[in-house]
């Protein structure tokens, strides 16, 4: 991965077991800059962070994709079963995938200068679904969810873009029906009945396995 990238320096990894239990543990650099959401993934409120800081986040999400994908984060199997549960629309034919940090929210990100925290998910994405990830946890803020689109449009406004977006947007909602993001839920529906034309289900408690 390029160094371009704003990420801590992984060291060393420890591997050990203590009878059933298998642990590891991450030697990392120390991030000082503070995070911009630390209690959740999602915001209500404008971070207001720096155009410069919105410029590197473009250009890391850009060499990211850049790499090659060691693994498949959103599968195929995952997206034919949640599109039609968790959106009402059936599951794309094809789904075009880039390199992604797979985990890209609030709570993964550092005010400047910019820092991508917590890369357990990085791997093959669907396009654009990293930026409608961020865009999803940002629907509380409206110019916030507007500088999200304005900044990746070459890549949400796009068919594949799209899909990345319901994707995010579906994932999200399975969250809802574990009970997460209550104040979130009428603006996730909202958004994926704008992309789709149908109103999502009303969601259910659900175990889909990504």
């Amino acid at each position: 991965m390029p160094d371009a990238v704003p990420r801590p320096r992984l060291y060393e990894v420890h591997d050990w077991t203590d009878g059933e239990w298998a642990f590891e543990a991450e030697v990392l650099d120390y991030v000082a800059q503070p995070i911009v959401s630390p209690e959740r993934a999602d915001i209500d409120h404008d971070p207001e962070l720096p155009d410069e800081w919105w410029g590197e986040l473009r250009r890391a999400l850009a060499l990211l994709a850049e790499v090659e994908g060691v693994k498949v984060t959103v599968r195929d199997g995952w997206i034919e079963r949640a599109f039609p549960q968790f959106l009402g629309v059936p599951a794309p034919a094809k789904v075009a995938r880039v390199t992604g940090h797979g985990d890209l929210h609030w709570g993964n990100l550092t005010a400047a200068p910019l820092c991508l925290l917590d890369w357990e998910r990085w791997g093959l994405v669907p396009f654009g679904y990293d930026a409608g990830l961020l865009h999803a946890n940002s629907l509380l803020v409206p110019d916030v969810a507007a500088r999200i689109r304005k900044e990746f449009a070459p890549s949400l406004d796009t068919p594949a873009g799209r899909i990345g977006e319901l994707a995010a947007l579906a994932e999200m909602l399975q969250a809802v029906a574990r009970g997460w993001y209550p104040d979130l839920a009428p603006r996730l529906v909202a958004r994926a009945e704008a992309l789709t034309g149908v109103r999502p289900p009303v969601p259910v408690r659900s175990e889909v396995s990504a």
